[in-house]
């Protein structure tokens, strides 16, 4: 833990639980949402997982222990939220009708403004069970390091490298199949 974590540890024992929310709020929201956004792809479930995600935090506040960053605690929390919702809705659709539709949302979205190239990575991607989407989004597109995909997500480094290269064997045979 590093010195500044402790010191927020410390500063926030001090603070009101309101007043302590509305930090760890006011820092990670943003960040979290485009955790959620990138596993669920919607805007509008995305932002009720978000949602769900700082209710969580809200209940489980007084239990944080301050074995992690607020960070890390609010990112398990939103990977755990989720990974929940997508299995919902798996139960609802299956798993081919599920792609297709974040895949029809995802590009339907008048923020996507990727070219064919693009829509076909997103298209495999979305083909990945999702904990292996999880650390390929997480890997490729943020560039975190093992290490710290290793404490956000609690899994060893081990299983990370292991998943991200599955990952990337399953999108490149996708792709060239498609191509």
């Amino acid at each position: 833990m590093t010195e500044k974590e402790i010191k927020n540890i410390s500063v926030a024992k001090k603070l009101s639980k309101a007043d302590q929310f509305s930090e760890i709020l006011t820092e990670n929201k943003e960040r979290i949402y485009w955790l959620v956004r990138k596993m669920v792809l919607v805007h509008d479930d995305a932002n009720d997982v978000t949602q769900d995600v700082f209710l969580k935090v809200w209940k489980s506040l007084d239990s944080f222990k301050g074995e992690s960053s607020y960070y890390t605690w609010v990112h398990r929390i939103a990977v755990n939220e989720s990974l929940n919702f997508l299995e919902k809705k798996k139960r609802r659709l299956n798993t081919s009708e599920l792609n297709e539709h974040l895949f029809n949302c995802l590009i339907s979205d008048e923020y996507f403004n990727g070219d064919e190239e693009i829509k076909k990575l997103h298209n495999a991607i979305l083909r990945l069970p999702d904990k292996q989407r999880l650390v390929f989004n997480m890997k490729y597109f943020e560039a975190k390091k093992y290490s710290e995909i290793s404490k956000l997500t609690g899994t060893s480094e081990g299983a990370l490298k292991a998943s991200y290269h599955l990952a990337v064997k399953k999108i490149t045979l996708l792709l060239t199949n498609e191509g």
